[in-house]
This record gives structure tokens, C-alpha cells and sequence, in this order.
């Protein structure tokens, strides 16, 4: 899927790989990185792609949630949030991802909620770039 037009592209510098360092053209966001021991590495001080996945993911989809929103006519709850997991594992090419949402829409009812994420799901640049990759489960809690 091609870009009818980019709106903003976001520029990183990293180094290191998952030993590395990783920081923004911007100067916003520098960040050390580190491989969790449950990958071999000696875990502690630094974050992880997984990580940084988990949070870019769940920040993209309450974006998402909340143009679905202003679009269809439903009220995005101020305290909305999503849990996001992502697990990494072994696959036959190497190894891949995979993503859990669980989201919280308080005061929400279920079927409006079910209907926003669905929706957002749609929209999401993540979900766009993930879909029919990797398994991504969508839970209301």
C-alpha cells in the first residue's frame, strides 16, 4: 500500500542494535537499549524494541480510537488506555512478534466500544502494517 501523501515522517538514528542507543533527528527521544535476559542478554537499565513497539502501537490505536470517534460521532473517554503486550518468539525464517491490546473505554457501553475498536482497527497505521503478519488480539476490558 502506497502513501497518497505523507503528512509527517519521523526520522531515528540507532546504533548498537538491542545493545545500542537509539535517538530521534529531533533531539526528543533518546533512549539506551538493552536485550531482555529472556533473550540472552543481561536485561537491566534500557528498553527494548518490544517495548518501544508496545507503546508506539497502543499510543497509534487511542489516536485512532479517538478520529473514529470525532468522525462517527462518539464520545472518546478522556481516560481511555490500552495495555499493549508484545511477544517475541521463534518462528522457522527466525523470529516474529505478536501483539495483545487490552483496552479500557470507561463509561463506554460494550456494543459502542466494540464498534469504536473495530473501526480504529480499521484506521490505525499499525493495524495497517501489521495485518495479515502477525496475530494482534483486541480485548475490551
Amino acid at each position: 500500500m502506497s502513501l497518497e501523501k505523507v503528512l509527517y515522517t519521523a526520522h531515528a538514528k540507532t546504533t548498537g542494535g538491542r545493545e545500542g542507543q537509539s535517538a530521534s533527528s529531533d533531539g526528543h527521544l533518546t533512549v539506551k537499549l538493552s536485550t531482555p535476559k529472556e533473550l540472552g542478554g543481561a536485561g537491566g537499565e534500557g528498553t527494548n524494541p518490544e517495548q518501544l513497539f508496545a507503546s508506539g502501537y497502543a499510543a497509534c490505536f487511542i489516536g485512532a480510537m479517538k478520529f473514529v470517534g470525532g468522525r462517527d460521532k462518539i464520545a472518546v473517554p478522556a481516560d481511555t488506555s490500552i495495555e499493549t503486550s508484545v511477544g517475541i518468539g521463534p518462528v522457522p525464517t527466525g523470529f516474529a512478534i505478536q501483539v495483545e491490546h487490552k483496552i479500557s473505554l470507561p463509561g463506554l457501553d460494550r456494543a459502542t466500544a466494540e464498534k469504536l475498536v473495530a473501526a480504529a482497527h480499521i484506521v490505525c497505521p499499525y493495524s495497517n502494517a501489521t495485518r495479515g503478519n502477525i496475530d494482534v488480539t483486541l480485548t475490551i476490558v
